[in-house]
C-alpha cells in the first residue's frame, strides 16, 4: 500500500487540511458464521481508536443465514462509529437479505442499497453491484430472455448508484460496493471468472457525478488498487485480500 510518511502502510492521506480530514476503515468479505461469535473484535471492538467511519463492502455473512445475521448484529453492535454497508452474494445466499439487512440495521448500521446517508460531511453511496464482465467483454443486453434478464440486473445495480449519488449534496463523496466496477482490482483472480467478479456498467454513475473513492470487495486474490477511466481511486478491501497482502489491521484505512 501506498503512504510509508502516514500512519501506518494501509493509511492513504488525501490532499485535505488534517482539521477537515475524515478517517474511513474499510473492508469487505467479513463471512461471519455461526462460529464467529466474539472474534471479530480486533475489527468491531476497537476500530473507533483509529477511524471516523467504519465501511462495509458486503459478504458480511457466509450464507445470509438469520443465525448468522444475529451473531454479526451482536458484533456490530460494539463498534463506536458509524458503520456504513452493502450486502454481497453471500448475504443473499439463503433468500433473506432483507432479513440480514433488517438485523444489521436494528443494530445501528446504515445498509444501502441504493440509498445514501452523510457522516461528518462526507457522503456514502452504496450498492451491492452485479456480475457482467469488463470493457468489450462486459455482457450486452442480446439474445435469449434470460441473458437480457442478467444484464438488465447489472442495469438496475448500475441506475441504483447513479440515484444515490444524485441524491448526495456533500462535496466529499464515497462509494461502495461489493462487485468490482473496473477490471483492474480482480486482477490476480482466474482470468476465466472475471466476468463474475463485477461489471464496467457500474463505472457509469462514477462518470456522471464527482466521487472521491470507490471501495469494494468479491475478488479475495484480486489487486488491491485501481482507477477508473477519470482516475477515480478504487480499492479492493476484501479482507483476505489485505491480509494476504500484510495488513497490519483487518480494514484499509483511507483519509477524505
Amino acid at each position: 500500500m501506498p503512504g510509508d510518511n502516514s500512519e501506518t502502510r494501509d493509511t492513504i492521506v488525501s490532499s485535505e487540511t488534517p482539521e477537515k480530514r475524515v478517517r474511513i476503515a474499510a473492508v469487505g468479505d467479513i463471512h461471519c458464521t455461526k462460529g464467529s461469535a466474539g472474534k471479530l473484535e480486533p475489527l468491531f471492538g476497537s476500530v473507533h481508536e483509529r477511524a471516523d467511519v467504519l465501511v462495509l463492502c458486503g459478504d458480511l455473512t457466509d450464507h445470509g443465514t438469520v443465525e448468522e445475521a444475529h451473531i454479526l448484529a451482536r458484533e456490530v453492535a460494539h463498534t463506536r462509529i458509524p458503520v456504513v454497508a452493502v450486502l454481497g452474494n453471500h448475504d443473499h445466499e439463503a433468500g433473506v437479505p432483507e432479513k440480514v439487512a433488517e438485523l444489521l440495521s436494528e443494530a445501528g448500521v446504515s445498509v444501502l442499497d441504493g440509498d445514501a446517508v452523510e457522516h461528518h460531511g462526507v457522503g456514502f453511496a452504496g450498492v451491492k453491484g452485479f456480475l457482467g464482465g469488463f470493457g468489450r467483454s462486459t455482457l450486452g443486453f442480446w439474445g435469449e430472455a434470460a441473458v437480457k434478464q442478467f444484464v438488465q440486473a447489472a442495469i438496475d445495480e448500475a441506475l441504483k448508484l447513479e440515484s444515490a449519488l444524485a441524491h448526495l449534496k456533500t462535496e466529499r463523496r464515497i462509494v461502495l460496493m461489493h462487485y468490482s466496477p473496473i477490471e483492474h482490482t480482480v486482477l490476480g483472480e482466474r482470468a476465466e471468472i472475471y466476468p463474475y467478479l463485477g461489471c464496467s456498467r457500474l463505472e457509469e454513475p462514477l462518470m456522471r457525478y464527482p466521487v472521491d473513492v470507490v471501495f469494494h470487495g468479491h475478488a479475495h486474490k484480486g489487486t488491491a488498487e485501481g482507477r477508473t477511466a477519470q482516475g477515480i481511486p478504487v480499492f479492493n478491501v476484501a479482507m483476505p485480500l489485505l491480509l494476504g497482502n500484510g495488513s497490519a489491521t483487518p480494514y484499509l484505512l483511507y483519509d477524505v
